[in-house]
C-alpha cells in the first residue's frame, strides 16, 4: 500500500537525551501504535512499519526541532486532526519527549536527510569568559580555515571546518560559562557544537607547532538544536513543516556573518 506522509516534530530533553538515534526510533514505533495511527508497513519476509528520521541527534543533546516522517493509511490520514495528533502522540510518549506539530506533507517532498542543508543551535559553554568568547568568534569568522580532528573508518584526519560554520553569535552570559547560537551545515558532513567549539579553543599557552586539536570535555558543553532549516530551489530557507504549523516564524542567524552582542545580556 501506497501511504499519505505525515511529518512530526518533536523535542527531546531532559534525561532522555541520552537514549540513542536506535532507541528513539524504537519510542517511535511504539508510540505511533500507542497512539492508534495506522502506520503502513513494508512488503516482503520482514515487514517495517514505513518511519523515516531526520538528522540524528547526537547522544546526551537536547533538541525542539527533531523530526520524523511516516506513511499512513490514506483513508485515515483523510480525517485527520493535527491538534488531537499532536495531543496523543506526547500522551504516548516518555518523559521528556514532546510532538510540538504534526501534518501532511507531499509525496514528492524529499527527504529529510537529503533536504537539510543547516541547522541552528544553542551551546552553553562552561566555564568559558563572555570576552574571551566574543574574541574567538571574531577570529574564527574571519580565519580561511578551522581545522579539527575527527575520526573516520578507524583513521584520524584533520578537517577544516570553516566553510560549514554559516554563523556564530556570543549571546550571553549563563550562570557558569558562556551561550552561543550558531548555524552549522550539516551538508557533506554535519558539524557538532563540539567541534566549533574545539575549533575556538586554543590550549594555554597557545598552540604548540603542529597542534589542531583540543577536545571539548562532553561535562562543558550542553547543546540544543533549535531549528533545522531547508533551502529550496528558488533560495528560500524554510522549517522541514509549515509556518502555519509551528507559530511564529522565526528566521536564522544571517550567513557568513559573525555577530558578537556585548557580555552581561540575560538568557
Amino acid at each position: 500500500m501506497t501511504g499519505t506522509r505525515i511529518r512530526v516534530r518533536f523535542a527531546k530533553h531532559g534525561k532522555v537525551r541520552f537514549t540513542s538515534h536506535r532507541d528513539v526510533a524504537r519510542i517511535w514505533e511504539r508510540s505511533l501504535r500507542r497512539a492508534a495511527v495506522p502506520v503502513v508497513y513494508s512488503a516482503g519476509f520482514s515487514p517495517r512499519p514505513k518511519i523515516a528520521f531526520g538528522l540524528a541527534l547526537p547522544t546526551g543533546y537536547s533538541s525542539d526541532a527533531e523530526y520524523l516522517d511516516a506513511e499512513v493509511d490514506p483513508a485515515w490520514a483523510a480525517g485527520i486532526d493535527n491538534e488531537r495528533l499532536v495531543g496523543a502522540l506526547t500522551a504516548s510518549l516518555p518523559t521528556g519527549m514532546t510532538t510540538l506539530a504534526a501534518a501532511e506533507i507531499a509525496s514528492g517532498e524529499p527527504s529529510l536527510q537529503h533536504a537539510v542543508t543547516s541547522c541552528t543551535w544553542r551551546i552553553d559553554a562552561a566555564g568559558a569568559d563572555a570576552t574571551e568568547a566574543s574574541e574567538a568568534v571574531s577570529r574564527a569568522m574571519d580565519a580561511g580555515e578551522l581545522l579539527v580532528q575527527r575520526e573516520r573508518k578507524g583513521r584520524l584526519t584533520i578537517d577544516d571546518i570553516r566553510p560549514a560554520v554559516h554563523a556564530v553569535e556570543v549571546q550571553a552570559n549563563i550562570t557558569d560559562g558562556v551561550r552561543l547560537i550558531a548555524e552549522l551545515a550539516t551538508q557533506p558532513r554535519a558539524v557538532r557544537p563540539a567541534e566549533l567549539l574545539a575549533s575556538l579553543r586554543p590550549p594555554p599557552g597557545g598552540r604548540a607547532a603542529g597542534e589542531r586539536f583540543v577536545p571539548v570535555p562532553p561535562s562543558l558543553l550542553r547543546a540544543c538544536r533549535l531549528h533545522q532549516w531547508i533551502t529550496t530551489d528558488a533560495g528560500e530557507r524554510r522549517e522541514p513543516l509549515a509556518v502555519s504549523e509551528l507559530g511564529e516564524r522565526r528566521e536564522p542567524p544571517a550567513v557568513s556573518e559573525a555577530s558578537v552582542v556585548g557580555a552581561g545580556v540575560g538568557p
